[in-house]
């Protein structure tokens, strides 16, 4: 576990979720990225890590559940789970639309995954985080108010 923003690949094809991974790791620099192909390690592991932020590349369906069950899942945890979730489906048809509209995902990428369409997804959230912590660095009362909650 790192101290920085770490991005979390879900995909119940191990070699899939390694291409992620290592394409990730190719432009990512803020955190490590950590994959797993088994929903129930990685819903365990996330419930035990001491930051409840982080990215998800999750695939849509998953062996015995789906994606946005396992964002369901965690969300007590992580609160902005389904707002930073990047789903990847192999066929995103308008049920996956539609899915993704209710759960509040806003990124839908179709296998094979276009390199730089998974760049501007993980940056856009990456930007979400950095915009925030300058925030917080400029303003010391908004800080210190956050601290209290």
């Amino acid at each position: 576990m790192s101290d920085g923003l770490d991005v979390i690949v879900l995909d119940d094809d191990p070699g899939i979720g390694n291409v992620l991974k290592e394409l990730i790791e190719t432009f990512y620099s803020w955190g490590e990225v950590i994959c797993f192909s088994k929903t129930e390690k990685a819903i365990e592991s996330c419930l035990k890590r001491d930051s409840g932020v982080a990215i998800f590349v999750v695939d849509v369906f998953l062996k015995g559940m789906s994606g946005f069950f396992f964002l369901d899942s965690i969300e007590n945890k992580f609160p902005s789970v389904h707002e930073d979730a990047i789903m990847i489906s192999g066929k995103a048809s308008e049920d996956v639309v539609d899915m993704c509209l209710a759960s509040n995902v806003t990124y839908l990428l179709e296998k094979p995954v276009k390199p730089y369409a998974l760049q501007l997804a993980v940056r856009a959230i990456t930007l979400k985080y950095l915009n925030f912590a300058k925030k917080l660095l400029r303003d010391p009362a908004l800080a210190r108010s956050i601290s209290r909650l």
